[in-house]
């Protein structure tokens, strides 16, 4: 007579876990970016920046301000709150040394030429997203710094060429970081699975 086994109780895998710093960071940037999308588009109503003022405009539903100055108001409080954030974690990433994990080096550019290893070159397009974001977020606030104070700042505007200009470029930010926050989601789920976005804010 052979006595039963228990089954085996597999490990379940560890969960990865993140700095209450970096929970801080997300949180303040998910919900600033979501203030500043929807504000923004407030703004864009009161003068689309493709058409003129009879161009197309968004739905109220999608709008925050319920007015051109009250969209104002949501949008550059919200752009401190951005700016002061990603400023203390830049500090944060440089004084940590996350940076060398954080952001893509000669290694993965050559990991994604020849790497026959799909986690790593994951890894490497991850970090190579995350770097490609950096020059599009000093554009993205140095040009809403030059539309808040035009004439303060005006050697900045004049970067510019004419208000159309960084009016455009302003907006084309937009779709820009809706894309980068998929992708980024996306590589984040392939890398370390749902598991690893939920730590980010958990």
């Amino acid at each position: 007579m052979t006595s039963a086994r228990p089954p085996k109780r597999t490990k379940s895998p560890r969960l990865p876990t993140q700095t209450l710093l970096a929970k801080i960071f997300h949180w303040t940037n998910l919900i600033s970016l979501f203030v500043m999308l929807f504000s923004g588009l407030q703004i864009y109503n009161a003068n689309p920046v493709f058409g003129g003022r009879s161009g197309w405009n968004f739905p109220d539903y999608l709008t925050l301000g319920g007015w051109l100055a009250g969209g104002r108001n949501w949008h550059f409080a919200a752009m401190w709150f951005y700016a002061l954030n990603l400023l203390w974690y830049g500090l944060y990433v440089m004084i940590s040394r996350r940076w060398q994990k954080r952001y893509a080096s000669g290694s993965d550019l050559k990991a994604l030429r020849v790497s026959q290893n799909a986690k790593r070159k994951n890894y490497a397009l991850h970090r190579l997203v995350y770097t490609a974001i950096i020059p599009i977020l000093v554009l993205s606030i140095a040009s809403g710094l030059a539309m808040y104070k035009p004439a303060s700042l005006h050697w900045l505007s004049s970067l510019f060429v004419d208000w159309q200009t960084l009016r455009t470029v302003h907006f084309i930010a937009v779709p820009i970081f809706i894309l980068f926050t998929f992708v980024h989601s996306l590589l984040a789920l392939r890398v370390g699975s749902i598991h690893l976005i939920k730590s980010m804010f958990v």
